[in-house]
């Protein structure tokens, strides 16, 4: 039988400090924004403050609670005056972050030996809107009115209706619970007409999670705080995720590319005028842009299209199908073994493997195939790339002239009629990667933009309104309302050829889909992104109008090409005729593409007007060697993609995910790429050695299986949870005897890097370099270490990053400074001479534009107590005044309450925070030559250059002590 939800427990008031920074448990978004809830009541569920409770408003009303205060504006419309609506502001309980004084709960909150019995305490900072619940509660009951949880739909919805009936002593079994997909009227009135009580096994489902990614996180991240560095942290979600990132970079680090050859015709059907376009064709191939770019392949097509002419593949010689390919699997094997000894013994072995030119050349059947498709004069050209690996190692041409007696001809010609279905309603992970793909956007800034669409915009003439349904869901269901509401704007809009005689239905592609029951769709289909435009914001505007043209679309007629494919036969001989191969195709009705616009397709040609058996005259023959790509490094979009593939997490956790691998400095985000960073590949590895079954992708689906199975199936939770710890206890305790430290280890770097130290001081001129781990990342260091203290910080690739002389004068001494690259990005530095202070010089940051900033005027402090650790409060000036901050930050963030102070005392502390300010004036950054970078606030100029711009040359003395780049690297 299903264990039922544990009674909660008598809730802890919240202590007056602070609790220890512990370490952060999942993926899951209450993990990140319950555990600790920032002040005046703001939580993952809305954004504005909690407006408070006006005593007696309740009474005669009923109380409708919901997550966020945009939410309670919205809905209130609909309700109407018999009911009052309240925000708990997104969680209100929590696990404690730590244990009561003289507890030594391994995980703060869970009982491990009483069957994982939680303890909840009211979320810091919640305190007030608990106890304003609480009074609004009793008003309604007591004359007579319900309490009602509209939370929202998925299982954290559930679980905070439930955490709020448990405050306000209602029985879950008892409780009014309404959902509704949409925040509409009618979705509202439905609701409120069949409430049922809270879902105890979704409260269970979304428990169990909460405890297990507690036990992963406090029990494992204290282990990789002693065996890789402090302050790191795992999660069983995110640690898993950022596997998939780090096996990502090293199949990339792995790759050997494939080899092919394609061998290209150009045809026209102007026998007379073959020659004359043969010279503009070539003009065209040869000319250069600016960044001596060749015409695009748009280009050359629009060309080919307006002289008539004809682009082919050749796809058979001699009765034969064309491949000339090489596979570097057949030769190396799969690269199934991604360990760093491992990737460099295949590249290695690609190295010799394709050391000669000769190996494995390719161009003697390409030849063969281009004399027969009418190439004469062939030349063929090698040239040796230093950066290929495998036969990308030899770059070829092979090129020659137009035999005079090639001839081609029409063999065939085929047109199809080829019909493009529209794509379906969105899910919560086809929004994110739309948004992505088309905005550039994160997945976290989607969610808050889908989230304020959901809970409601203020419309001119309809009030606040939810304009999309929930946009947590991976399911593609359209309900019968919402397939009639868009088949009747079809019709009326465009027309019946538009409309299909049946409504369009499409099904999952995830097999587990749970959460909500209904697509992201619009509420309305006659509000038009358009009619919307000045009332939403770019980010809001962008959003609704991808998820209305997809939601309308997606009921659409397809759209119809015609596609057309010519079979071009010829060569210099008849017995053995080449095959060319040419389509085109031609849209002859947009269907969908009414809505979401046709796509751009910058390859496709416009084919002339052909005829079976007309000849062709041969304008070019182009041969071209390739190397196939490595696999791309995963974008948020394609992240979010194989997460929901694998069964990794939920809709509700995709962007806390992304959002916490990269604030915890495990993947980078470049160029809307993201690279495992050299701090997430060791923490993987370590994660994998010490606990290979959490980190496993199968097991992490299982686990989401198992949850599911407890909502849906009535599994029993705690009989879940002993099966995972059991398990977990011993590998644990092995992880802490086996896994060794990080620190400890090192992997000898390229020959090439040597030790300059060793070489000056006499030990050698090639005494190796090795590489070593610090807290931020790898470094170089000597391998004669402590005997020489070199050491140099390296870039992705692993080369040292040394630093960098730039235009900027130092302020202190006039001297030029450098770019170094520290534990939280690059800085400049003021170069010291022997035996000089720290203090002599000055260290700048720079901005997130890349330019220098000047660093702030320091903080005044006073002698007004923290209230959180009692030391001194530092006073400084912000855009909105002055206001206090613990002198000890970021050991603690505690923050004094300026509007609080007495004005006499406010005035005199604004005089002196004046007097200070004049006393250290912001500093001025220039070049060397007096040109200003930054303004009297000491922000960059609109005008400066980035420090990009500024870079002089390469410092020529690369070599630093240990000690002096262990502060740069967190060793």
């Amino acid at each position: 039988m299903a264990k039922k939800a544990p009674t909660s427990q008598p809730t802890a008031k919240a202590s007056t400090r602070a609790p220890k920074k512990a370490p952060a448990t999942s993926a899951e978004p209450a993990a990140d924004t319950a555990t600790k809830a920032p002040p005046r009541g703001k939580g993952r569920r809305g954004g504005a403050p909690f407006a408070g409770y006006t005593a007696g408003a309740a009474k005669g009303r009923h109380l409708v609670i919901v997550e966020s205060p945009s939410k309670a504006k919205t809905i209130n419309k609909y309700l109407g005056d018999d009911y009052v609506v309240l925000a708990s502001v997104g969680h209100v309980r929590d696990l404690p972050d730590r244990n009561p004084k003289g507890v030594k709960n391994p995980v703060p909150g869970v009982d491990l030996e009483h069957d994982f019995t939680p303890t909840y305490i009211v979320s810091e900072g919640k305190e007030r809107v608990v106890s304003d619940l609480k009074r609004a509660a009793k008003d309604a009951t007591s004359t007579g009115k319900e309490v009602w949880f509209a939370t929202d739909l998925d299982r954290e919805g559930e679980a905070i209706a439930w955490h709020l009936a448990s405050e306000l002593g209602i029985r879950p079994a008892s409780a009014k619970r309404v959902k509704f997909a949409a925040i509409t009227k009618a979705e509202i009135d439905r609701a409120f007409s069949t409430p049922h009580a809270i879902d105890e096994d979704r409260v269970n489902a979304q428990q169990a999670r909460r405890i297990l990614d507690r036990i992963v996180g406090y029990q494992v991240s204290p282990l990789l705080w002693k065996k890789v560095a402090r302050g790191l942290s795992a999660g069983r979600v995110q640690s898993v995720a950022v596997r998939v990132v780090v096996e990502r970079e090293r199949e990339i680090r792995a790759f050997i590319p494939d080899e092919r050859w394609s061998i290209e015709g150009v045809f026209s059907p102007a026998l007379a005028k073959a020659s004359s376009v043969r010279t503009a064709w070539r003009e065209l191939l040869a000319q250069r842009d600016e960044k001596s770019n060749a015409p695009s392949i748009k280009a050359q097509n629009a060309w080919l299209s307006d002289h008539a002419c004809v682009r082919a593949e050749l796809i058979e010689v001699a009765g034969k199908k064309f491949d000339v390919s090489l596979s570097v699997e057949q030769l190396l094997g799969p690269a199934t073994d991604l360990n760093q000894d491992a990737i460099e013994a295949r590249i290695a072995k690609a190295a010799t493997i394709f050391a000669d030119a000769s190996a494995h050349d390719l161009t003697p059947g390409v030849h063969a195939a281009a004399t027969l498709a009418g190439l004469t004069n062939i030349k063929v050209a090698s040239k040796r790339s230093t950066a290929g690996r495998g036969p990308a190692r030899w770059e070829r041409t092979l090129d020659g002239d137009i035999h005079p007696s090639a001839k081609y001809a029409i063999a065939s010609l085929e047109t199809k009629r080829t019909t493009t279905r529209p794509a379906p309603p969105f899910i919560t992970s086809t929004l994110q990667q739309s948004a992505s793909t088309r905005f550039g956007f994160g997945a976290q800034r989607t969610m808050r933009a889908a989230q304020q669409l959901y809970e409601g915009i203020d419309v001119p003439g309809e009030g606040p309104m939810g304009l999309i349904t929930y946009m947590r869901t991976d399911s593609t269901h359209l309900t019968r309302e919402a397939l009639d509401m868009a088949r009747t704007y079809i019709a009326k809009a465009f027309g019946p050829a538009y409309l299909p005689e049946k409504p369009n239905f499409f099904s999952s592609s995830n097999k587990d889909a749970q959460e909500a029951h209904e697509a992201i769709r619009p509420t309305t289909a006659h509000l038009t992104p358009a009619k919307l435009r000045t009332v939403l914001s770019d980010d809001q505007f962008k959003l609704y109008s991808i998820i209305y043209e997809r939601f309308i679309a997606c009921q659409m007629t397809p759209a119809q090409w015609d596609q057309t494919t010519a079979l071009i036969t010829g060569g210099i001989d008849p017995a053995r005729p080449c095959t060319f191969r040419a389509s085109g195709r031609t849209l002859v009705f947009d269907g969908f593409y009414k809505v979401t616009g046709v796509p751009p397709s910058a390859e496709a040609q416009t084919l002339p007007v052909l005829s079976e058996r007309a000849p062709l005259a041969t304008v070019d023959l182009l041969t071209d060697q390739s190397f196939s790509s490595p696999p791309p490094r995963y974008s948020e979009a394609s992240l979010i993609k194989v997460l929901e593939e694998e069964g990794i997490g939920r809709p509700s956790t995709y962007a806390s995910i992304i959002s916490v691998i990269q604030d915890r400095k495990y993947v980078e985000k470049l160029e809307s790429r993201l690279h495992a960073s050299d701090l997430g590949e060791v923490v993987t590895d370590k994660l994998i050695e010490g606990f290979p079954d959490i980190m496993d992708v199968g097991y992490t689906r299982e686990m989401e299986t198992q949850l599911d199975k407890v909502e849906d199936e009535h599994l029993d939770w705690v009989d879940m949870l002993r099966k995972f710890y059991s398990k977990f206890q011993r590998s644990l305790a092995s992880a802490e005897g086996s896994m060794s430290h990080a620190k400890a280890e090192t992997r000898p770097a390229p020959k090439e890097f040597t030790c300059p130290t060793c070489a000056k001081e006499g030990r050698g001129d090639a005494v190796g370099l090795v590489y070593r781990f610090g807290k931020n990342g790898r470094f170089l260091s000597c391998s004669l270490y402590p005997t020489c203290t070199y050491a140099a910080p390296v870039d992705r690739e692993g080369k040292p990053q040394l630093a960098e002389t730039v235009d900027v004068a130092c302020p202190k001494t006039g001297r030029p400074m450098v770019r170094k690259t520290g534990r939280f990005g690059p800085f400049l530095a003021t170069p010291l001479e022997k035996g000089e202070e720290q203090s002599t010089g000055i260290i700048l940051n720079i901005d997130k534009k890349g330019k220098v900033a000047a660093p702030s005027v320091p903080p005044l402090l006073t002698d007004l107590p923290c209230p959180t650790c009692e030391s001194p409060l530092n006073l400084r000036n912000g855009l909105r005044g002055p206001w206090l901050g613990c002198s000890r930050f970021p050991k603690c963030r505690g923050r004094g309450k300026w509007n609080e102070l007495p004005e006499p005392q406010q005035k005199q502390l604004e005089l002196a925070l004046k007097n200070h300010e004049k006393q250290h004036p912001v500093l001025v950054i220039k070049t060397l030559a007096g040109v200003p970078l930054t303004d009297a606030n000491g922000k960059s100029l609109a005008t400066a250059p980035t420090v990009d711009h500024l870079l002089l040359n390469r410092k020529k003395d690369s070599e630093s002590s240990l000690e002096e780049i262990a502060a740069d690297m967190g060793v």
